[in-house]
């Protein structure tokens, strides 16, 4: 699956969870809850296949960051638990992409928002 295809499937699957919005701050795609980021999906450039994601993980986070396409946020953020994953030959399957999108999410939307999705 190309690059740009797993990253519309991650966009799309993040964008469909309860209350999620995209916004551009920076110039770059995120995905936004409750005015607070929960994915970075970077800059759009349509003829770019270099695309990755950054979540904040907590229970994931070791397991993450253990494989070869991930590594620590940069800018401070790491310390806080986000991880960037470059999207390629090595990355997980989007079911585990998704499953690290939700994580993100519940931990940055309101528990209200977070138990619609139980």
């Amino acid at each position: 699956m190309r690059p740009a295809t797993v990253r519309g499937r991650i966009r799309a699957f993040a964008l469909d969870l309860p209350e999620a919005y995209e916004d551009l701050p920076w110039g770059e795609v995120v995905a936004k809850v409750n005015r607070k980021v929960f994915v970075f999906l970077g800059v759009d450039e349509p003829d770019d296949d270099r695309y990755g994601f950054t979540v904040k993980l907590a229970e994931s986070h070791d397991q993450a960051l253990s494989l070869p396409c991930t590594r620590p946020t940069g800018y401070g953020l790491g310390r806080a638990g986000w991880v960037t994953v470059s999207i390629g030959p090595d990355t997980p399957p989007v079911a585990v992409c998704t499953d690290w999108v939700t994580e993100s999410y519940r931990l940055v939307a309101p528990k209200r928002l977070s138990r619609l999705l139980d």
